[in-house]
């Protein structure tokens, strides 16, 4: 479960479609280290190119990972499905409070013109507000 948080100490869910243990995800969780609280929940596998496909026809399941930024272990979720299966658990099942922001990504690879349409790094933010949840989705 994630730690309290506050409005001086917001509560950051960290996202992407690349895969819990890309380097994107990582530096995004070393940069926002000591900004908020911060949380990982992200597909255990590659997911580029989902688009805001959920998981129909399997359980979705998370186990807890080992996850570090310099100021230490932060609580983290390898999940079996989408970017979008990842904050729709999140948000539903995993943390005990709401998060103020979702930031997904660092994309490895440009999100531009149609490709924000298949885009899984766009669409977990885009699911993140459509839980009325601020979000940004970070591609480079």
């Amino acid at each position: 479960m994630a730690p309290n948080s506050s409005e001086e100490n917001p509560l950051i869910l960290l996202c992407n479609d690349d895969g819990i243990t890309a380097q994107g995800i990582q530096a995004l969780a070393t940069a926002l280290d000591g900004i908020g609280e911060i949380c990982v929940v992200a597909p255990e596998s590659e997911q580029s190119a989902a688009g805001h496909a959920i998981t129909v026809r399997d359980p979705v399941r998370a186990h807890e990972v080992d996850f570090s930024v310099p100021s230490g272990s932060i609580p983290a979720w390898a999940v079996s499905g989408t970017p979008t299966d990842s904050i729709k658990l999140a948000c539903h099942e995993l943390l005990d409070e709401r998060p103020s922001l979702v930031v997904s990504g660092i994309n490895h690879g440009p999100n531009t013109a149609v490709n924000v349409l298949y885009s899984g790094t766009v669409s977990a933010a885009t699911e993140a507000s459509t839980l009325g949840i601020d979000s940004v989705a970070v591609s480079l």
